[in-house]
C-alpha cells in the first residue's frame, strides 16, 4: 500500500503543478446534486475524499456545510487552500489519513474510488462506514463501463485498464457498483454527463453515480 500511496502522490504532484487547477473552478455537476440530496436528508458536515484542489469542496463549504477534504497529493491541497479557505484540508490518502471531525453526515467521493485496486477498493468503502455517523449518506462517482476509454491500455484487473502509465482505472458496471456498496442501503443510482476541457478539448465522461445511505450497526443492508 504504501508503494501505491507513493506512486499516486508523485502522479498527482506532478500534473497538479504542471496543470493547477486542471478541471477549472467550477465545480462537478454531479456536486450540485449530491447537494440537494444531502440538504434533503438535513445533512450539516460533508467529507470530500479526493478533494484535489477543493473545486468541490468550495460548493459545499459556500452552501453552509462543515467540510472536510483528504487529498493525496501536498500540492493540490497548498492550492485548496486559497481556493476554498473555508474547508479543512487533510494530506494523505483516504486509506491512511488521519481525518478530524468524525462522524461526518455525509460524503462525497468523486471520481475517486476506480483509481483503487479491487481490495483496496473494498477498504475504502468499509471505511466510509466508519467515518459515517449512523444513517449517514454517500454520494459516489466513478467510471462506468460505458466510457470510451473502457478496455485500452493494459488489464490489470477484470475491468480495470491502465490506460495512462501508473494510473489504471477500474470501470464500474450496475451489479459492480450494487456490490461494492453492499453494506449500505441503495437510495439511488444512474449513469451522469460529466463535461470536461482540460488540454485534451472539450469531452464528456459517462459516471455512474450511486447515493446510498449506511445502515445502522448490526442493521441488515437493503437494495432499492
Amino acid at each position: 500500500m504504501a508503494d501505491w500511496a507513493s506512486q499516486q502522490k508523485e502522479y498527482w504532484d506532478s500534473r497538479y503543478r504542471d496543470e493547477a487547477m486542471i478541471w477549472g473552478d467550477r465545480p462537478s455537476a454531479t456536486a450540485h446534486h449530491a447537494l440537494r440530496l444531502f440538504r434533503r436528508e438535513g445533512a450539516r458536515s460533508v467529507l470530500v475524499p479526493g478533494s484535489g484542489y477543493g473545486r468541490n469542496t468550495r460548493l459545499f463549504s459556500a452552501s453552509g456545510f462543515d467540510v472536510v477534504g483528504v487529498e493525496i497529493s501536498p500540492v493540490a491541497v497548498d492550492l485548496a487552500k486559497h481556493h476554498d479557505p473555508s474547508t479543512r484540508f487533510h494530506s494523505g490518502s483516504i486509506l491512511d489519513a488521519e481525518i478530524s471531525g468524525a462522524p461526518f453526515d455525509a460524503i462525497y467521493c468523486f471520481n475517486l474510488l476506480h483509481l483503487f485496486r479491487r481490495d483496496d477498493r473494498l477498504l475504502v468503502v468499509r471505511g466510509f462506514r466508519d467515518l459515517l455517523r449512523d444513517g449517514g449518506t454517500v454520494f459516489l462517482t466513478v467510471f462506468s463501463e460505458t466510457e470510451p476509454t473502457f478496455g485500452k491500455g493494459r488489464e490489470v484487473e477484470e475491468n480495470t485498464f491502465e490506460s495512462k502509465p501508473g494510473r489504471p482505472v477500474h470501470y464500474f458496471t450496475e451489479a459492480d457498483m450494487l456490490n461494492h456498496l453492499s453494506g449500505f442501503e441503495i437510495i439511488e443510482t444512474g449513469l451522469a454527463d460529466d463535461h470536461e476541457d482540460h488540454g485534451e478539448g472539450p469531452h464528456t465522461h459517462i459516471l455512474r453515480y450511486a447515493f446510498a445511505r449506511s445502515n445502522e450497526r448490526g442493521a441488515s443492508p437493503c437494495a432499492r
